[in-house]
């Protein structure tokens, strides 16, 4: 099972949803989805921003978990 790291980065620079909402241009709805692993599905898009916001790379959103 993989597993978005978007809270964990963000916490790691002392940046909030808003923080990272601005930073990214995502909206704070979709930002609070993420990050509280409560979406239906992920826009690629978004979460390229959201990786440019954070300085990572897109693969870097991502952790594999086991089942």
């Amino acid at each position: 099972m993989v597993r978005l790291r978007i809270r964990e980065i963000a916490q790691e620079q002392n940046m909030n949803q808003v923080d990272l909402s601005r930073k990214s241009g995502i909206t704070p709805q979709q930002i609070n989805r993420y990050w509280n692993y409560q979406m239906k599905r992920v826009e690629i898009d978004a979460l390229e921003s959201i990786a440019k916001a954070l300085g990572v790379k897109f693969v870097d959103l991502f952790v594999e978990e086991a089942a």
